[in-house]
């Protein structure tokens, strides 16, 4: 007799970029305002080829609000996916990427960006997942290393005597702040010379008061 043989079904494996069953693609496009029009337009005609229903778009320089950026962040819900063509049209680096994916995984939407590297990176797989943990690497990396040369900057200024530290606050002042107030300067002028704020003046008038009372004898 023939034994049966069972037969087995394998399930279709979910498309990069691909929403789940409730989600949307949603499309963010955007160029300095040095760049040209047609730039725009190629990122826009990527992303509706990738399956984006809603995009948004922007002209903005590399320092100015994005405000269709924020209009996309709100925009999106559980479920959903933000796409991009490259990292540098969403991030302005490596930490503001990080800081808008963790933005994005705290509403449950993942990030799809189209290429990366000549690949694309999807934050709803593994490989994606630790694409951003490397990135998060390369984040603190370059975090260190930045501090390491500010203090080699401080170091070296210090050395040749060029290191000034912070600005004299209104308290390392008080002493001109005496003087020019036993000369009969008002504070709001005292405030002007100094270039400190008027309420600076005040407690230093204040704190002076109260250090001369409690030297009285009683």
């Amino acid at each position: 007799m023939a034994s049966r043989v069972k037969r087995t079904t394998t399930k279709p494996t979910p498309e990069v970029g691909a929403p789940s069953a409730k989600g949307h693609l949603v499309g963010y496009a955007r160029t300095s305002t040095v760049e040209q029009e047609a730039g725009l337009e190629a990122q826009e005609r990527d992303l509706r080829a990738a399956g984006c229903t809603k995009l948004f778009c922007e002209r903005v320089s590399s320092v100015a609000k994005r405000e269709r950026l924020e209009a996309a962040l709100e925009y999106v819900r559980e479920g959903d996916m933000l796409v991009v063509t490259k990292p540098d049209r969403l991030a302005r680096s490596t930490a503001d990427l990080l800081a808008i994916v963790g933005r994005l995984e705290a509403k449950g939407v993942a990030l799809l960006v189209l290429s990366m590297g000549g690949q694309a990176v999807d934050t709803s797989t593994p490989t994606g997942r630790l694409m951003l943990t490397m990135l998060g690497a390369v984040a603190e990396f370059e975090r260190a290393l930045m501090l390491e040369r500010q203090r080699e900057g401080i170091a070296k200024a210090k050395a040749e005597g060029a290191y000034k530290g912070r600005k004299p606050t209104a308290r390392a002042k008080a002493d001109q702040i005496r003087k020019l107030n036993s000369e009969g300067v008002g504070a709001a002028e005292i405030a002007k010379l100094l270039k400190i704020g008027r309420a600076s003046v005040y407690r230093a008038f204040h704190a002076d008061h109260k250090r001369k009372k409690e030297t009285e004898p009683s």
